[in-house]
């Protein structure tokens, strides 16, 4: 057995140890560790703190705010990026690379700058309702910050370049011809783009989806900004726990259980889409 492939992969696997796995099997100890006001952290090994999530529906509550809202920033990020990449992929030099550049552009601004200007934007004078107040269209301001609504405009603002990029990749890879194939012997837009090009994106669609879920049930800037101290995600509950009641051990079990329920949804919506579209990940994996 050669050894120089591991050789050369060690600085790597250090540095994701050093990085990741340690700190997070610190904090996984640090879960099961007991607090008391007075004291502080106790190093009391108990399951207290993930009883206390499990029976308490306050943080049932915030578990499932998160979950929803992960799941409809990501359907929605799927909606608006999957005809903006066939859009971009079907213009010609040089307004295709301009495109793209504005399409990816945001991400060279910070997330927090971003969600300041949402919240202007949204405000009970911003942009938007001066807007539609113009316009006739409301009587009075409508509330856009601090709801679920104005946290998934910003989340939208900020992950759908991370799935245009992820279904950009495997746009790249596709033979026009077969596209062209599909019109020839008489298929309409709608069913060539339902019965060739979409399952052909699959692996795109799927790497985006667990990107932008992973990324928008883990957020904590824009939720924070834009949800305010009413509307709590499970990112900034576990901050309050942290730097507000400093109780360390029970963030550290909010953060573990998130973890754990990124990890299941993303391997069980991976097996599934693998599963219905093998052929496709087959030929993939073969090329």
């Amino acid at each position: 057995m050669r050894k120089e492939p591991y050789a050369l992969l060690a600085p790597a696997l250090l540095l994701f140890c050093g990085m990741l796995i340690i700190p997070m099997l610190l904090v996984a100890v640090l879960s099961f560790y007991a607090f008391n006001g007075t004291i502080g952290i106790i190093p009391d090994f108990s399951f207290g703190n993930y009883i206390t999530i499990f029976s308490d529906p306050y943080y049932g509550e915030i578990f499932l705010r998160t979950a929803g809202m992960a799941l409809l920033v990501t359907a929605i990020c799927l909606v608006l990026g999957i005809p903006e990449t066939l859009i971009l992929a079907r213009m010609r030099a040089p307004w295709r690379g301009i495109f793209l550049v504005m399409v990816l552009g945001p991400l060279l601004i910070s997330v927090v700058v971003r969600t300041l200007g949402w919240s202007i934007l949204m405000g009970r004078q911003g942009l938007i309702n001066d807007t539609l107040l113009l316009l006739g269209l409301v009587d009075s301001p409508i509330r856009l910050t601090f709801t679920f609504t104005g946290m998934v405009i910003g989340l939208v603002h900020v992950m759908v370049p991370f799935m245009i990029i992820s279904i950009w990749a495997t746009l790249r890879k596709l033979d026009p011809t077969v596209e062209y194939a599909g019109r020839s012997l008489g298929g309409s837009p709608l069913t060539v783009f339902r019965r060739i090009i979409f399952p052909q994106l699959m692996p795109g669609i799927l790497s985006g989806s667990i990107i932008v879920f992973a990324l928008s049930a883990s957020a904590f800037a824009t939720p924070a900004i834009l949800g305010g101290r009413r509307l709590k995600v499970v990112a900034t509950a576990a901050y309050d726990e942290f730097l507000n009641s400093l109780n360390w051990p029970l963030g550290a079990a909010i953060v573990i259980l998130l973890l754990i329920a990124n990890i299941i949804i993303i391997m069980g919506l991976n097996r599934y889409t693998e599963r219905k579209y093998r052929m496709i990940f087959s030929a993939g994996e073969n090329g």
